[in-house]
C-alpha cells in the first residue's frame, strides 16, 4: 500500500504534548478542588460504561475511522504476513510481557497487580487510531488490525483473564490466583460501544458524502476540518479521566508511581520490540508504525469496565486500570515523535539503498534489452 506523504502539522498537532499535559493538570485540579465532580461524572453511566468518557472516546475515534479508505480494503487481505506478526505481538508477546512486569514490580500489591494484568490483556481498539494517524501510519491497515483485535477480545478476553489472573498467578505464588467473572457478552457490548458505533458512523459518513460531494471534496475539504476534532475529543477524555481520580492521584502519589513503573516499562519495551521486529522484517514505515502502536497501546476502556464491573469502582484493581491511560497518553504521544524520528533516520536510508540498487540494475537491464533487439 502506497505511503501517504504527511502534511504540515497544525498548531494543535505540533503542541499536542503540551495540550495533553495541560489537560491532565486541569483534570487533576478539578478532581482535587471539586471532589463532587468525580461523583457527578461517575453517576453519568449506563451499567459500567461512563457516558462522559464514552462521548470523548467515540468522537476521538470517529474522524480517523471516517478517514479510512474502505473501498481499498480488499488490498489489505493480501497482507497476511503483517496480520500474522500483529497477532503474535498482541496476543502472545504483549499479555505475557505485562504479566511479567506486573509480578516483577508489584509482587506485594495484589490488587494493583491484577489491575495491571487486566490492562495488558485488553488490546487497543481506540486511541491507537489517533497515535497511528499522528505518526503517519497506514489508516487502512490500522482499521483492520483494530477489527481483528476486537474479534479476538470478544472470543478470548474472558479465557485470557482466567488463564493469567487465576491460573498462571496461582502457579507463580500459591493462593495468588483470583477468579475474574467477565462474560463474553460484557466484552462484546463494550467493544461494540467503543468500536462498532464510530466504525459504522465512519463508513456511513464516507460513502454518503463521497456519493453526494465527490472524493476530492471529501478528502480535501471535509476531512481537513473533521480530523483535528479527534484531538479535541482526546483532550476532553483526558480531562474527564483525570478528574475522576484526581483526588486519589494527589493523595496516593507513591501508589501512582508504583503502578506507573510497570506500565511505562511495558509501553516502551513493547513499542521497541514491535518497531525493531517490523523494521527487521522490512515492512514499510507506515506498516511498521501501525504495527508498533497497535502492539504498544491498550484498550483501557475495556480494562476499566472489567475492573469496575468485577471488583468495584473503589477497588485497587479499578484504580490501577484508571491510572493506565493516564500514563499511556503522554508516553504514546512521546513515542509518536520517536517514530517520526526513526522514519527519517532508518527508512530514509532504506529508500536510498533501494534507489542505488535500482540504478545498479538498470544498466544491465538496458544492455539485455539491447542484446535481445
Amino acid at each position: 500500500m502506497a505511503e501517504t506523504k504527511p502534511e504540515r502539522l497544525s498548531l494543535l498537532n505540533r503542541f499536542l504534548t503540551l495540550w495533553i499535559f495541560l489537560a491532565m493538570a486541569v483534570g487533576v485540579g478539578l478532581g482535587a478542588a471539586i471532589p463532587e465532580i468525580s461523583v457527578i461524572l461517575d453517576a453519568l453511566r449506563i451499567d459500567t460504561i461512563s457516558l462522559p468518557i464514552a462521548v470523548g472516546l467515540l468522537w476521538m475515534m470517529y474522524p480517523p475511522l471516517a478517514q479510512v479508505k474502505y473501498e481499498e480494503l480488499s488490498k489489505v487481505a493480501k497482507a497476511w504476513k503483517m496480520f500474522s506478526v500483529s497477532i503474535v505481538q498482541n496476543w502472545l508477546v504483549g499479555p505475557f510481557l505485562m504479566f511479567g512486569l506486573a509480578w516483577l514490580f508489584l509482587p506485594d500489591l495484589p490488587e494493583y497487580r491484577i489491575g495491571i494484568i487486566i490492562v495488558g490483556l485488553a488490546r487497543c481498539i481506540a486511541m491507537v487510531l489517533v497515535w497511528n494517524m499522528l505518526a503517519g501510519g497506514d489508516n487502512e491497515y490500522c482499521a483492520i488490525l483494530v477489527a481483528i483485535n476486537s474479534i479476538f477480545q470478544v472470543a478470548l478476553y474472558s479465557v485470557y483473564a482466567w488463564f493469567f489472573v487465576t491460573l498462571l498467578s496461582s502457579w507463580v505464588s500459591r493462593g495468588a490466583g483470583v477468579i475474574v467473572e467477565i462474560s463474553i457478552w460484557d466484552i462484546a457490548r463494550t467493544v461494540f460501544v467503543f468500536l462498532g458505533i464510530p466504525f459504522i458512523a465512519g463508513i456511513v459518513t464516507r460513502f454518503t458524502l463521497i456519493r453526494k460531494k465527490g472524493k476530492e471534496w471529501y478528502e480535501g475539504a471535509f476531512m481537513k476540518k473533521l480530523s483535528p476534532t479527534a484531538l479535541i475529543g482526546l483532550l476532553f477524555t483526558i480531562v474527564v479521566m483525570f478528574s475522576l481520580k484526581g483526588e486519589y492521584i494527589l493523595a496516593l502519589p507513591w501508589d501512582v508511581v508504583r503502578i506507573a513503573i510497570p506500565l511505562v516499562s511495558y509501553f516502551l519495551i513493547m513499542f521497541g520490540i514491535s518497531f525493531l521486529m517490523s523494521w527487521a522484517l522490512k515492512f514499510t514505515y507506515p506498516e511498521t508504525a501501525t504495527l508498533s502502536f497497535t502492539a504498544a497501546s491498550n484498550n483501557f476502556e475495556l480494562a476499566i469496565a472489567v475492573a469496575v464491573g468485577v471488583f468495584g469502582i473503589n477497588s485497587g484493581q479499578a484504580f490501577a486500570a484508571v491510572i493506565g491511560p493516564l500514563f499511556e497518553v503522554p508516553v504514546l504521544i512521546s513515542l509518536v515523535n520517536v517514530s517520526l524520528w526513526a522514519k527519517r533516520r532508518f527508512f530514509a536510508e532504506q529508500r536510498r539503498v533501494e534507489a542505488v540498487e535500482n540504478v545498479a540494475v538498470s544498466p544491465q537491464s538496458n544492455q539485455e534489452v539491447s542484446t535481445n533487439v
